[in-house]
């Protein structure tokens, strides 16, 4: 509950001063013993408190979820395992899990703004991707998927170019040596989130050369976010969105 609504109450004498400080006390985090659910957050940056799944056990998860979900009508995880998700679900059973991305929702009906593309340069980048993917559609930006267009086929990538100049920002999913972003953002006018993935041989170093390469765009208007970070460049994909939108 709002504290707008806690102060009402105890206003309109619908709440006791009792009731209304301990409502308040819970208002801006509570404390589960092993976690402080941090209830202010979507008052603060608009975007409720994202779980991180992994590491949790099942029931650490699925305490931490249920709160979210209580409090908010929705609520998201990231990096879920199948047990995880199998757990929750024995609680929430219309809980949505997408085996790939490993992200674990429930959403409220929302009105998707704006436009996000997000290119990805090979299948084997599409983890990261999707998870971008399914963040986004959470947050509640219109999302539009080019997937395999990497650079070493670069008229795959250009059959596109008129669609991805269309976005309000774009994010770039690569892995190898991760050059596609640099391409990508020499052809628009709005920003361009790099995330580099850690798909790759030997010399890739699990991402760090396509997060070097990244980094070291020459291109302008370029971003650049942690390796296999989806979660990362889709939430600043959705705060620009929104802000072309205004």
């Amino acid at each position: 509950m709002e504290i707008k609504e806690i102060l009402r109450r105890y206003k309109n004498d619908k709440m006791s001063e009792e009731e209304a400080l301990k409502l308040l006390k819970n208002a801006s985090f509570e404390d589960l013993g092993f976690a402080k659910i941090d209830h202010d957050r979507k008052q603060r940056t608009g975007v409720s408190e994202v779980i991180y799944g992994e590491n949790k056990s099942e029931e650490q998860l699925a305490k931490i979820f249920l709160n979210l979900y209580e409090k908010n009508g929705e609520a998201l995880a990231t990096r879920v395992s199948e047990e995880q998700f199998n757990y929750v679900k024995n609680y929430l059973p219309s809980v949505s899990y997408d085996k790939h991305s490993r992200i674990l929702k429930m959403t409220k009906e929302k009105k998707k703004v704006g436009k996000v593309i997000i290119v990805s340069a090979g299948t084997a980048d599409s983890r990261v991707a999707n998870e971008a993917y399914e963040v986004l559609d959470f947050l509640g930006s219109n999302i539009e998927k080019i997937y395999d267009v990497g650079v070493s086929g670069i008229h795959r990538l250009l059959a596109y170019e008129e669609e991805i100049k269309s976005a309000n920002v774009i994010i770039c999913v690569a892995g190898m040596e991760g050059a596609l972003a640099s391409v990508v953002a020499g052809l628009v006018k709005v920003p361009v989130i790099a995330c580099p993935t850690s798909v790759g041989y030997g010399a890739n170093f699990h991402g760090l050369s396509a997060l070097l390469t990244m980094l070291n765009s020459c291109a302008n208007g370029v971003s650049v976010v942690n390796i296999d970070n989806g979660f990362g460049a889709a939430y600043i994909a959705h705060q620009i969105n929104l802000l072309a939108e205004k």
